[in-house]
């Protein structure tokens, strides 16, 4: 396996590009000078002026909801041929209260984005890179992984499968050149609260979120040194470590104190 480099080149996929670590992902990879694909599932001019400002050496946006099909057929249509040097699979979202309170739909819209969505590309540009033999992979996951989640049932299964998942795909692509890390973030400052229905929650509350500069900042290192993953935060890696020594039911009731709406 590939290992330390000093920066990212070549043509860049940032999914998740619009807001949040993504954006800020955006930035650093501009900053690099990799040209760039930008894809989400709302405006993305925001993205494509900081791409551009950072010194981007090309741009083209793609506009798509990935947890569809159109929206990954669009994806792939933006790409054409291309073999990308870099992935940053950053597309993903979260959903509030209890699991039998939700919606099907909002429920199928988090799996199939998270999951499904993450999964198709990563095979559809890993499948690239390993005929290239070349290429770097880092994947947003969360440590709410590790974390039973309840009152955000959904969104911690998914992650604790988009954290696992890059282990045994790293391990699989181990005697290749191409690159797999996990970013794995705990509650960062974005709209994640908001859109996920999670705003009148002590973790929605709460002053204590991570700088989404300095999360894409921990995983963007972590892909250049190659690492497996990283955590970013102090307190996100003391939780962590507990997280594997905390019997399940506990930390489910620790995580439904963070979750469980207010109002209630």
């Amino acid at each position: 396996m590939a290992g330390k480099i000093d920066k990212l080149s070549g043509l860049c996929v940032i999914t998740g590009a619009s807001s949040g670590i993504g954006l800020e992902f955006t930035k650093l990879a501009a900053r690099d000078g990799c040209d760039l694909i930008l894809a989400a599932d709302r405006d993305l001019g925001a993205a494509e002026a900081a791409a551009r400002q950072c010194g981007a050496a090309g741009v083209e946006t793609v506009e798509a909801d990935l947890a569809t099909r159109d929206g990954l057929q669009a994806l792939v249509t933006a790409l054409g041929d291309r073999t990308p040097d870099v992935l940053l699979a950053n597309a993903g979202h979260g959903l509030g209260e209890a699991f039998l309170d939700q919606e099907w739909k909002d429920i199928a819209h988090v799996i199939h984005t998270n999951v499904t969505g993450t999964t198709w590309l990563l095979h559809h540009v890993g499948q690239k890179m390993r005929a290239k033999n070349a290429g770097r992979i880092l994947v947003t996951g969360s440590i709410a992984g590790h974390i039973p989640g309840a009152f955000q049932l959904v969104y911690n299964s998914t992650k604790s499968y988009i954290d696992y998942f890059c282990f045994g795909l790293r391990n699989e692509l181990k005697d290749t050149d191409v690159v797999v890390s996990c970013l794995m973030p705990g509650p960062t400052d974005t709209q994640f609260f908001d859109r996920a229905g999670l705003e009148n929650t002590d973790v929605g509350k709460s002053d204590s979120k991570d700088d989404p500069a300095m999360v894409a900042e921990a995983g963007y290192k972590a892909l250049l040194e190659g690492d497996a993953h990283t955590v970013s935060g102090f307190m996100n890696k003391i939780q962590d470590m507990f997280a594997g020594v905390i019997p399940d039911t506990v930390l489910a009731q620790m995580h439904r104190r963070m979750a469980e709406p207010d109002d209630r």
